[in-house]
């Protein structure tokens, strides 16, 4: 068994890759994809790039080439809910594009030819994901220095499930952040790539999770530095995270 994990963002992946055990690094399609174990599992860990077309082929080099069995796609997103706040988490229930709009053929927001308008990740294992995240959550202060959450005004982070929207611009005016509530009203945050990973990995018939550390508001005030942000809070996350899922990765399978 063999598992993909993909960032969106180079730093997010620096961390991780530290730690892979008989690491070897293959290039494919300009992105460097990183063989080896972590914690006991193979893994292969890649940095996609920003946006859904990167990201979607970077889930099928993934699947295709690796003989991926599972993946994770962890990073950064945006808030889009008065209740989901810097440095909580959101484990991704239904994934939508909320950019993808081929009416009048297809209503909305579905996906040509699927006749779907979301992509749900796998129930177990977001269940599972989902309870590690709130337990990273209520012990931050185990990984991160008290003095480093108050820098980015974390208080209290909490994780929770919840749908969530892709698209291929970065939201940070006000007026587009409401009109994707307005049309997606169930989505917490959003991002430019889980929904692209989650179509690639339904065709290919892949579990697969998407976790994201919101970093912002995706408005006016998405003024955070998210290289500051990623470096001292993101990665950590990601790491502590994929730690405690792969130590029971395979007692759950």
């Amino acid at each position: 068994m063999r598992f993909g994990i993909i960032c969106a963002m180079e730093e997010e992946v620096g961390m991780l890759a530290e730690f892979i055990l008989d690491r070897k690094v293959m290039n494919r399609g300009m992105r460097d994809y990183y063989t080896g174990s972590l914690w006991g599992v193979p893994v292969v860990l890649v940095y996609s790039r920003m946006g859904k077309v990167a990201a979607a082929a970077t889930a099928t080099n993934i699947i295709l080439e690796f003989d991926i069995d599972e993946i994770i796609f962890i990073g950064v997103a945006g808030s889009c809910s008065k209740n989901v706040n810097i440095g909580d988490i959101v484990i991704g229930k239904s994934l939508y594009q909320h950019d993808l709009d081929a009416s009048p053929i297809f209503r909305k927001h579905e996906i040509p030819l699927l006749g779907k308008t979301y992509i749900d990740t796998n129930e177990k294992i977001r269940k599972v994901l989902t309870d590690l995240c709130r337990q990273f959550t209520l012990n931050i202060s185990d990984n991160i220095q008290e003095n480093v959450l108050k820098d980015f005004g974390i208080i209290s982070p909490k994780a929770i499930t919840g749908d969530i929207a892709s698209g291929d611009r970065f939201i940070s005016a006000k007026e587009e952040l409401q009109s994707i509530k307005d049309a997606l009203p169930s989505v917490l945050c959003v991002e430019m790539e889980g929904a692209a990973v989650g179509q690639v990995c339904y065709e290919y018939n892949v579990p697969f999770s998407v976790i994201r550390i919101i970093s912002d508001t995706a408005d006016e005030n998405a003024h955070v530095d998210f290289e500051k942000f990623v470096d001292q809070i993101a990665s950590i996350y990601s790491f502590e995270i994929l730690k405690k899922y792969f130590e029971i990765f395979f007692e759950i399978k």
